[in-house]
C-alpha cells in the first residue's frame, strides 16, 4: 500500500505538516517494503484550488491512502473520496517515519466527514461589540 504523509521537508525524517492542500511536500511510502520519496506538492503554491491539485497529484503517483493532522477541507475530502484515496488523521505530529509506524500499526484514525475549510486565516463572524471612535 502506498501511503502519503503531508511534511515539512522531502525526507522519511522530516516532521509531518499539519495542513493538506498546502503543505510544501508530501513523502509518500510503500508500507511493505518502507522505500519512500519525497517530493514537492504542486498545490502548494495554487492561487486556487490547492486541495484538488494536491490530490490529482497524488492520484497520478498512485497513493492508497493519505495522512495529515485530520483537517480535510470540504474539496479535498470530496476530492480525495473520488479518487478512492482514504484519509487518516496524526494529530499529534512526528517524524514520518512514526507516522507511517502508527499508520502500519492501526493507530491512526480515518476520516469518514469534511472538517472545516482550511486551517487558519478565518473569516471572523464575531458581530464585534465595539464602541467605534470616541
Amino acid at each position: 500500500m502506498k501511503v502519503a504523509v503531508t511534511a515539512v521537508a522531502p525526507d522519511i525524517n522530516a516532521q509531518q505538516e499539519p495542513r493538506f492542500g498546502r503543505a510544501p511536500y508530501f513523502v509518500i511510502v510503500d508500507t511493505e517494503s518502507m522505500e519512500w520519496e519525497g517530493l514537492e506538492n504542486p498545490g502548494a503554491s495554487a492561487t486556487g484550488g490547492a486541495a484538488i491539485e494536491a490530490v490529482q497529484f497524488l492520484s497520478r503517483h498512485g497513493v492508497d491512502a493519505v495522512v495529515c493532522a485530520g483537517n480535510y477541507g470540504p474539496n479535498a475530502f470530496d476530492s480525495l473520496k473520488a479518487a478512492g484515496i482514504r484519509m487518516y488523521a496524526n494529530p499529534h505530529g512526528g517524524s514520518i517515519a512514526s507516522v507511517v509506524e502508527s499508520f502500519k500499526a492501526g493507530k491512526l484514525a480515518e476520516v469518514t466527514t469534511p472538517g472545516r475549510e482550511g486551517m487558519g486565516g478565518g473569516h471572523g463572524h464575531g458581530h464585534g461589540r465595539g464602541r467605534g471612535w470616541r
